[in-house]
């Protein structure tokens, strides 16, 4: 038997669009926080670059518009965009004024903005190279402040409630949510449930992200019938540090706003030959540019050249960034760091409305679960910090709205005749499986052939899990596992029907723009083809 617990806001992921959310929405309800490890465990306090707002009088509204329309390459949702990038300033001011975020200052006391890969003006608010940490440390302390706000740690959420197992409407009411202790399940009722999970980073066998990011609230949502959208357009982060114990840690676009150059071993620059803005181009075309050169030479890493800028102002600027290189003997102040490019980013996800509705009544999606138009088929760097905040302050204004639609009773979770796992090994070799096949085949360039073949391969995986889950008792890799081979086959699909080149999806059988495809890919559980 489950237990059962009942709130008004049902949060799942602490980063910064859930905290965000959970400071506003506390205002008028009792809100219940589940994170499924530590809550500073995950995307938000890895983030290094910073957040963008337009904050300096020379400026403007309409240039961060355009550079993120630009970089979106026609799927933006205009009107998203507008909302967000007005919504900017405000937002970073209450970061600070409201919640205490100290980011760095000029001399002048003014915010000391820094000026990213995409972005025509300095416009990023940072702190040092830590930016999410120093948010994330900031909006939970105070969360932890406030009464009306409760953090349960370590639990996982299985599934989402809804009423239509119940023969009733299409609304949530909740979800079922495992310790990941004692493994009890719990049955936690809401009026309004806001899935805040992060990205499905571990969907791939290289990733910047942690080792959360497993594209849980995705998986949920689509298991509940929600529309998701865009899937494909998964962003590579082009510079990762190279290094065997590295697990990939992320070398800030920020480096590349300083004047960092991108360099083959030989010591030769190579961005002049893919794009204008050379090293500072967007990072789709970053990515795609290394990979190609990596193919071409045979090398295992490019190399990030910092060496020509004055040593200190390396040290304080990337204080984190540098003791990290260093940590594995690589001194930036004298030679290049070795980089590589890896998953970083879902531009996809649970497609919501300007207040961050899902197609499932009292279901928000925010952050980076949700696909709200805002990034197109190529996130503008720094953005996505931005839309976590206006997000979650959108969704509280609105989530205050929600009724309560409970069911008389809540079925409580069973196990039913499920036994205690025995293989283990089948949930670790599949997890190793559907990493290396998607970054093999569903990765930074893709072709129709790879795509099907990965397409059969990861549902035989699926299926192994299905049986896998309906004759064991669940545990949290098991649910991991679920999650992120389900969000595989999603993007599988998505890049599948994507026939055309664009942003971040790049197919060498179709490699131009079509007109035709200008538009989201939508899908949807039960809904049929889509291919639009």
């Amino acid at each position: 038997m489950s237990q059962l617990l009942q709130t008004d806001y049902l949060v799942i992921g602490s980063g910064i669009a859930g905290l965000s959310f959970a400071l506003h929405a506390a205002e008028h309800g009792e809100v219940l926080i589940v994170t499924k490890r530590k809550a500073d465990d995950g995307s938000t306090a890895w983030a290094q670059g910073g957040i963008a707002a337009v904050l300096d009088p020379t400026d403007t509204l309409d240039a961060h518009i355009e550079d993120t329309l630009t970089v979106g390459d026609g799927l933006c949702h205009k009107d998203i965009v507008s909302l967000v990038v007005g919504d900017g300033p405000q937002a970073v001011r209450e970061l600070c004024e409201r919640w205490g975020v100290q980011f760095d200052r000029a001399p002048s006391g003014d915010l000391d903005l820094a000026r990213e890969g995409g972005h025509s003006a300095r416009r990023v608010a940072h702190a040092k190279d830590t930016t999410g940490r120093e948010i994330e440390r900031a909006l939970l302390e105070a969360a932890q402040r406030n009464p009306r706000i409760r953090i349960l740690a370590d639990h996982m959420a299985v599934d989402l409630l809804t009423l239509a197992k119940y023969g009733g409407p299409d609304a949530c009411f909740g979800a079922y949510v495992m310790c990941r202790q004692t493994q009890q399940v719990l049955a936690i009722l809401a009026r309004a449930t806001v899935l805040s999970t992060g990205g499905a980073g571990k969907v791939y066998l290289y990733t910047s992200n942690p080792d959360v990011a497993t594209a849980d609230g995705v998986a949920m949502a689509y298991r509940a019938g929600a529309q998701l959208a865009n899937m494909e357009f998964i962003q590579f982060h082009p510079t990762c540090l190279y290094h065997p114990e590295a697990k990939s840690f992320l070398i800030s676009e920020a480096l590349r706003g300083e004047g960092g150059v991108l360099r083959l071993q030989s010591g030769e620059s190579f961005m002049e030959r893919y794009h204008p803005m050379k090293s500072l181009a967007p990072r789709d075309v970053v990515a795609r540019a290394i990979d190609a050169e990596l193919k071409r030479s045979g090398a295992d890493y490019v190399s990030l050249d910092m060496t020509h800028l004055p040593p200190d102002f390396l040290v304080e600027r990337f204080p984190a960034i540098f003791a990290q290189c260093m940590h594995f003997g690589i001194d930036m102040r004298q030679r290049g760091i070795p980089v590589v490019p890896a998953a970083h980013y879902s531009c996809g996800g649970v497609v919501t409305d300007s207040y961050g509705r899902t197609t499932v009544r009292n279901l928000f999606a925010i952050g980076e679960t949700a696909m709200t138009g805002l990034h197109g088929a190529c996130r503008l760097a720094s953005n996505s910090l931005l839309e976590g905040v206006v997000f979650g302050r959108r969704a509280a204004e609105t989530a205050k709205q929600a009724q309560a639609l409970f069911p008389p009773t809540v079925i409580p979770w069973q196990s039913g005749n499920a036994q205690d796992p025995d293989e283990a090994v089948v949930v670790t070799q599949n997890w190793d499986e559907v990493r290396r096949l998607m970054w093999n085949y569903v990765g930074i360039v893709r072709t129709d052939r790879r795509l099907e073949r990965a397409r059969r391969r990861i549902e035989l995986i699926r299926e192994e899990i299905r049986d896998y889950y309906w004759n064991f008792k669940i545990t949290p890799d098991l649910l991991e596992l679920r999650n992120v081979a389900l969000a595989a086959h999603l993007i599988i699909e998505c890049a599948a029907r994507r026939k055309e080149s664009r942003g971040l999806h790049f197919n060498t059988d179709h490699p131009h723009k079509d007109p035709l495809y200008a538009t989201d890919t939508v899908l949807q559980k039960d809904s049929g083809p889509s291919p639009r």
